[in-house]
């Protein structure tokens, strides 16, 4: 009843002790004497005490519009105390939470390209439908809209783009721009069920077959020794990613045991990789290495400008023949189609030659250390192999 509510006279002279003024508002005394407005709303099911403020700031006339404000919001779903931390913030426009996630963490990376490729998916995909959109506004058919397009066409780059939105709406909620996590569970549902007849098959990167490879490692060996042609050959000798023989390093070589380990911030997987060199790899740095001692942090295959290039190895890759295929199927796709067709080597070897990664965590370690030498023995019939009747090591010898 109104006359059961409080006054400024009361509330001057209220004693410790919580006093009601009505419809969830409430006076709070401590034993200090400070004096505080508390609204009580139901949400969620809960019923929780939010603070508005001390006496000192808001009247009872002010109390009492603030928790109007705030029992509004409360019937709407919304959360009162968020909607007033979010008059007194701004709250970005999900483009510059983006950025700004991006920005923070990028360093912590270990790949350069993939920091680049995390954002250019955002800007290509979802800044043009919702970059402008305030963080907190987002729901799950916004997100849907940006996800709906490339769902079918493009699934693997609509699982990226997916998990990159979820990132930088976490992100915002652990900032108190959101007062949720992403809705991700609720955007599953407003996406079509993926199958085999309505999903575009992912294409892979064309591999020469390995039978073409000795007479094109043949062509190659006929053209004048540029950086980017020993890399590309040193590529193919050695079955790796051509990003890791482009920053590959003379401190990852070890002649003496013929092996190069390149350090899991530069692998795929994240884990350190050991390749055993055969004797025409191990030519080929002999004659990269040249007259002059090298530093171990300099570059083996050196660009114009630093590290070189991947379309630099691409063009030499094509200039010899390789137009229609890929540098990565050619290197590694045409490996382990010869290592499975043309020798006896188990699968386990196989796939630990070219790094592969194992679930199976025991088993992964068994395969980098027991497999060594059957690994070993692996690329020096494979670098056998390409260099046809004869061996490979003539294929930079030719060039002296």
């Amino acid at each position: 009843m109104l006359s059961e509510q409080l006054t400024a006279l009361k509330v001057k002279n209220a004693k410790p002790g919580r006093h009601v003024d009505g419809k969830g508002l409430c006076l709070v005394v401590k034993p200090t004497g400070a004096k505080s407005w508390v609204l009580r709303v139901q949400a969620d099911g809960k019923r929780r005490d939010i603070g508005l403020g001390s006496t000192d700031m808001l009247t009872l006339a002010d109390a009492r519009e603030k928790a109007a404000q705030g029992r509004k919001w409360a019937k709407q779903g919304l959360d009162p105390a968020f909607e007033w931390k979010k008059s007194r913030a701004v709250i970005p426009s999900f483009e510059k939470a983006a950025r700004t996630y991006h920005e923070l963490h990028k360093r912590g990376w270990r790949n350069p390209k993939h920091a680049a490729q995390w954002l250019s998916t955002l800007v290509e995909y979802a800044f043009p439908k919702i970059g402008n959109t305030r963080l907190d506004l987002i729901d799950s058919a916004a997100i849907v809209t940006v996800l709906a397009p490339i769902w079918l066409e493009k699934p693997e780059t609509a699982g990226r783009v997916g998990q990159r939105l979820a990132t930088v709406l976490n992100y915002g909620h652990s900032q108190g721009w959101r007062t949720t996590e992403a809705p991700m569970k609720a955007v599953a549902g407003g996406l079509p069920r993926r199958t085999k007849t309505n999903t575009k098959a992912r294409k892979h990167h064309a591999a020469m077959p390995y039978p073409d490879l000795p007479p094109f490692m043949a062509a190659l060996a006929e053209k004048a020794p540029t950086v980017g042609r020993q890399g590309l050959v040193f590529t193919i000798l050695t079955a790796a990613r051509s990003g890791e023989t482009r920053g590959a390093t003379w401190g990852e070589i070890d002649l003496e045991a013929k092996l190069w380990t390149i350090p899991g911030e530069r692998m795929k997987g994240g884990v350190s990789h050991s390749v055993p060199l055969s004797d025409a790899a191990l030519a080929v740095l002999s004659d990269r290495k040249g007259l002059v001692e090298p530093k171990p942090g300099d570059l083996i295959f050196p660009g114009s400008k630093g590290a070189l290039s991947d379309a630099t190895m691409a063009k030499a890759f094509r200039e010899a023949g390789g137009a229609n295929y890929t540098v990565h199927g050619t290197a590694r796709s045409s490996f382990r189609d010869w290592a499975a067709e043309r020798t006896t080597t188990p699968r386990e070897v196989a796939e630990a030659a070219l790094a592969h990664s194992n679930p199976n965590e025991v088993e992964a370690a068994y395969l980098r250390t027991k497999y060594l030498d059957q690994r070993r023995e692996l690329m020096k019939r494979w670098a056998d192999y390409l260099g046809g009747s004869g061996n490979v090591v003539q294929l930079v010898a030719n060039h002296g």
